[in-house]
């Protein structure tokens, strides 16, 4: 009878002695299953993908190495995706077994990775296609479990040991070429370091990477560096994007992966040292960050991914900590919360990018200020949007304006427009100017004409009206693009006084914070900036101010104007310099500019702004008399009954 301990011994020694027959067996055929997966792997490449997948020579070295030369993939009709000249490996024998590939040291000699895109095709289209069974897609992934899934094994790709000699990744999309090629790369003793050198059409560089990298602790600190004076600049982005970008240097930091129950966090931090970007979507000028440091911990879940408001985002000495969640529990709903403790003003304005915000050069402020931001977007309920911005501030003032003195509003200046950066004529804003109209010296007709249709709350808000930025955030995020505004009075002011037209997040970010600080520092009355903005704003073609307005389409001054003319010239506000295709070829207004009236005389009735005497002339036609007329295609037969008819008008509205 045996014993207990007996019994366990027995079954390690017939384990034991199975693990050795697989080893021994392993050994003896293992250059047959070598040969076997090769041809498999072959036949799945033209099968699925189309292309020849080929090695000239494998071979085992030892129990667990593997030596293979000359492997190529190359897709038909395409050019090669890649050819590795020498390549020698070793493999976790254990990991192997139990039905993992671990790679334990890597030397790989002479080799590229190649993508080649001509016209609208590309020697990679093979291997994106998605089969029907990829395309179902599992709405209950739990993301923590498959982000670890894939870390896991994409890291147990790197080999604790790695030597690579002259190993290339090229680019040809269209001619528009990148090359980065790895002339040495070494990782021993869980340091790293590399050789790299840089070819574009427009760049040659040398970079290096060097620093710890430990893939089996799921751990790393490395640092990219120019190995040349000079900033490091990112290559095809210019020809490809258009996207000009460039650092002196960048840290990343992972000190943590780890799963922990159904949570998966990450953590570490990102630095990056005088960032220099580029585009005429962003700004007109470069734009240069001079440090930028992201401490991240990222947290996801069965249902969720996040970025921790625990993380800390700094830009110079402004910092801040982010919350970005996307949740799909029971919606889909994406969360983001920005919190700015309690800091300098000063010190938040001489961190503000270079290039960014231009006009806020050389100002100067006292006081301290902390926000707070919480927006949450619901896909599956988008009325349901969350926006609440609060801002409060100690001793908040404003000690010295930089490049947009904000004061220039309350006495006479001289405003040029600036449409497509050339500089239009000058228009003097105060009575010098004969065409300068006061505010009471505008008809009330276009005063509420132009307050409803441009900004009904203007004399109420602070410069901004949160429920119709909500909707337009609402209506861009629906139709994927800017196409709804939610501009006030206050911020076309500004855009127009201080800012170009430009159509750049730099011009609309300076827009938001100079209209904050106009509103909130009682610097120019409400009645003031209305009456800057009549005598400024364009109207028609070379037509600025209202002044010049009323005499360009009605040869009248502005007190005289009629409803209808207020009604007219409110509605062209949006697209002043197209009013003409608002006129059929009789010069009168035609059925859409005719609704688009009658809706805004209702909105003004419901509102009290109007009342049944006021439209007593209401059904009398728009009769275009000024310089404006030369504008309208008329129909040549009919031009002198035109005439006519407008004689006829004119008399009887005098009457």
């Amino acid at each position: 009878m045996r014993t207990g301990k007996q019994k366990i011994i027995l079954v390690a020694k017939i384990l034991f002695v199975l693990f050795a027959v697989m080893i021994i067996a392993f050994y003896i055929f293992r250059d047959a299953v070598l040969q076997q997966t090769i041809a498999k792997v072959s036949h799945e490449m033209e099968v699925d993908y189309n292309s020849t997948f080929s090695i000239k020579k494998a071979s085992f070295d030892g129990l667990s190495g593997l030596n293979l030369t000359e492997i190529i993939l190359v897709p038909k009709n395409a050019d090669t995706l890649f050819k590795i000249q020498k390549l020698k490996t070793s493999v976790n024998l254990w990991k192997l077994i139990t039905g993992d590939l671990q790679l334990g040291t890597l030397e790989m000699q002479n080799g590229f990775v190649q993508f080649v895109k001509k016209g609208r095709s590309g020697n990679y289209d093979s291997f994106l296609k998605k089969d029907s069974q990829t395309e179902i897609r599992d709405e209950k992934r739990n993301y923590a479990q498959f982000a670890y899934r894939i870390i896991s094994k994409a890291l147990n790709l790197v080999p604790t040991d790695m030597i690579l000699d002259n190993l290339s990744f090229r680019l040809n999309d269209n001619g528009k070429k990148a090359t980065i090629d790895f002339q040495k790369l070494r990782l021993i003793n869980k340091q790293l370091e590399t050789s790299i050198k840089v070819q574009t059409n427009t760049i040659s560089q040398r970079w290096k990477i060097k620093g710890f990298a430990d893939p089996r602790n799921k751990k790393a600190d490395i640092r990219f560096v120019n190995i040349d004076t000079g900033a490091i600049q990112m290559p095809y982005l210019d020809e490809r994007f258009n996207l000009k970008s460039s650092f002196d240097s960048i840290r990343l930091n992972i000190q943590n992966i780890d799963k922990d129950g159904d949570e998966l966090h990450i953590d570490g931090f990102m630095a990056i040292a005088n960032l220099k970007i580029n585009h005429p979507k962003i700004a007109s000028k470069d734009v240069v960050l001079q440090n930028a440091k992201f401490d991240y911990r990222f947290l996801l879940g069965s249902d969720f991914i996040s970025i921790d408001s625990s993380s800390t985002v700094q830009l110079n000495k402004i910092k801040f900590h982010p919350y970005l969640a996307y949740e799909t529990e029971k919606d889909t709903i994406y969360k983001l919360k920005v919190n700015i403790p309690k800091m300098n003003a000063q010190d938040f304005i001489t961190s503000l990018p270079d290039g960014l915000f231009t006009h806020f050069q050389g100002m100067e402020a006292s006081g301290t200020f902390d926000y707070k931001l919480d927006f949450a977007f619901n896909q599956n309920k988008p009325n349901q949007l969350v926006f609440d911005s609060k801002l409060k501030k100690e001793n908040l003032k404003i000690t010295k304006y930089g490049e947009a003195n904000l004061n220039k509003l309350n006495g006479e200046f001289v405003y040029r427009a600036l449409i497509k950066n050339v500089l239009q004529r000058p228009i003097l804003v105060g009575s010098a100017n004969p065409n300068y109209t006061p505010l009471d010296q505008i008809s009330p007709y276009l005063r509420k004409s132009v307050l409803t249709t441009e900004d009904p709350s203007f004399f109420s808000h602070r410069g901004f009206i949160s429920e119709a930025f909500k909707q337009s955030i609402v209506k861009n995020i629906r139709t994927k693009k800017f196409s709804r505004g939610a501009s006030t009075i206050s911020m076309q002011l500004v855009k127009n006084a201080f800012l170009s037209r430009e159509k750049t997040v730099s011009r609309k970010l300076e827009e938001i914070l100079l209209v904050y600080i106009l509103e909130n520092n009682r610097i120019v009355s409400k009645e003031r900036m209305l009456e800057v903005y009549f005598n400024i704003i364009e109207w028609g073609p070379n037509v600025y101010g209202i002044g010049e307005a009323s005499q360009f389409y009605f040869q009248k001054t502005p007190s005289e104007l009629s409803l209808n003319e207020c009604l007219y010239l409110a509605r062209i506000i949006p697209s002043p310099k197209k009013f003409m295709y608002q006129f059929n070829d009789q010069g009168m207004l035609k059925d859409f500019a005719i609704k688009q009236e009658s809706f805004l005389t209702n909105i003004m009735f419901r509102r009290g702004l109007l009342t049944p005497e006021d439209t007593i002339y209401k059904s009398l036609p728009i009769i275009i008399s000024g310089p404006a007329k030369s504008f309208i295609k008329f129909k040549v037969q009919d031009s002198t009954q035109i005439k006519v008819d407008s004689l006829s008008v004119d008399d009887e509205f005098d009457l």
